[in-house]
């Protein structure tokens, strides 16, 4: 079952670049955690932590594909040290921020978020340089699978240090780590030799079948008019950022309603196990469906995504009031269990879909998408939250996930009708 990640794994430098990949995106999960404690903390409302939260993934989401253009012309380390310092300057300004200044944060986070770490983008889209056959099959499955451990680690590391030392110092270890990450990325990039520009990869064929998307992507990306067009006007990767974006109201949604649920109790650990008994899930779902042969089923993987989040539903307050939110652990763990399957059949999807010399600008666009429904998830589920409890939060989120689960039968069919992209391609 292992024998994939064996093969993928012995492929230079793939091991070095995905955990220093992981070690600059560590504070991604956490990040969350460690803003909602601290506002909340200045202003006792959710929705405007909520709405910080929400602004660092909106910075982030305004770069994403002019980050990817600049990576695809080549300079990647400089790219990503620049970005690691000045994202660590603002986490720290906003750890010494006096309470009386609440009203800044927002901006403060908006701004910082303009350089959070390209480190997800850029690693997404040297996969395909790198690898061939089998072994980019299970790469995707392998990044959105080990990406998990940040969601089981990174949330009890913060929570840990908001319980013990505040919610400041938590900020300020996430600063550390994310500059150290973005230091060692820019390292393995420039001792893996892929720091220059994005070469032009021509149209191969891969088990009988042309790469039918991926070449009319290219096709469009020649000299002339073809090069204006945004990669969003593509219709399948349209659909699939479209999809990402709605993913990931579903799923910071869900972050923000074990944060609350462990902030009513006035209990913050709680935070530490629920998040990761969820992220669990997910890793364990991941690690089966990248070692498993035979193409994925995208439709079945978002619709099981959906219905895993609905069955949490019935277990929340103001529904029901469980005599410890940890009796809901194994409902988290079954929840998470579609994620990281989910993510890396999308992955897969879009770096076969794009032109070889726009992945990085592809998964600039996915940046985009997930940043802007981080950025609406968490006001939108912060205010549901402030007025219907959490469970009013979560059935939004839920929403989101469904609708994400529909475009995804208009993605198949839209494949179907096009010219597929090889299934063996995509894990």
């Amino acid at each position: 079952m292992l024998s994939s990640y064996r093969r993928l794994f012995a492929v230079p430098h793939v091991l070095s670049l995905l955990v220093w990949s992981l070690v600059a995106r560590f504070y991604m999960p956490g990040l969350m955690i460690a803003v909602t404690f601290l506002v909340v903390e200045w202003t006792g409302s959710y929705t405007y932590a909520g709405v910080v939260a929400g602004a660092f993934t909106l910075g982030m989401a305004l770069v994403g594909p002019l980050r990817g253009r600049m990576a695809d012309r080549g300079g990647s380390d400089r790219l990503v040290l620049v970005c690691g310092a000045v994202f660590t300057a603002g986490l720290v300004v906003l750890a010494l921020f006096p309470a009386s200044l609440w009203w800044l944060a927002g901006p403060l986070a908006l701004g910082t978020g303009l350089f959070g770490s390209p480190a997800n983008q850029i690693v997404r889209a040297l996969w395909p340089r790198l690898t061939r056959g089998p072994e980019r099959q299970a790469i995707y499955a392998a990044e959105a699978t080990t990406q998990e451990l940040l969601f089981v680690f990174s949330p009890i590391l913060t929570a840990g240090v908001v319980a013990y030392w505040g919610a400041r110092w938590s900020l300020l270890l996430l600063a550390v780590l994310a500059l150290a990450g973005s230091v060692g990325f820019a390292l393995a990039l420039r001792r893996a030799g892929v720091t220059g520009p994005a070469p032009v990869e021509a149209v191969h064929v891969e088990s009988g079948t042309a790469s039918g998307e991926a070449s009319r992507a290219g096709a469009a990306d020649g000299p002339g008019a073809g090069r204006r067009r945004s990669l969003v006007l593509h219709p399948v990767l349209g659909l699939l950022f479209a999809m990402c974006l709605l993913m990931i109201v579903g799923i910071i949604g869900t972050d923000l309603m074990i944060v609350a649920w462990a902030n009513e109790l006035d209990a913050p650990e709680y935070v530490m196990v629920l998040a990761s008994v969820w992220a669990l899930g997910s890793l364990v779902g991941g690690m089966v469906s990248g070692a498993l042969q035979g193409p994925p089923h995208l439709v079945r993987r978002c619709f099981a995504t959906t219905l895993g989040l609905a069955l949490v539903l019935p277990f929340l307050p103001p529904i029901t009031h469980l005599p410890t939110p940890l009796l809901a652990s194994p409902v988290l763990f079954l929840a998470g269990l579609a994620v990281a399957p989910t993510l890396a059949a999308v992955m897969g999807r879009i770096g076969d879909s794009a032109p070889s010399d726009r992945r990085a600008e592809a998964f600039g666009w996915l940046a985009t998408a997930m940043g802007v429904g981080g950025a609406v998830a968490g006001p939108l589920a912060g205010g549901l939250i402030d007025g219907f409890g959490i469970a009013g939060g979560t059935v939004a989120t839920v929403g989101a996930l469904l609708m994400a689960s529909v475009l995804s039968l208009f993605a198949v069919r839209h494949r179907a009708a096009t010219g597929p992209v090889p299934e063996q391609a995509v894990s």
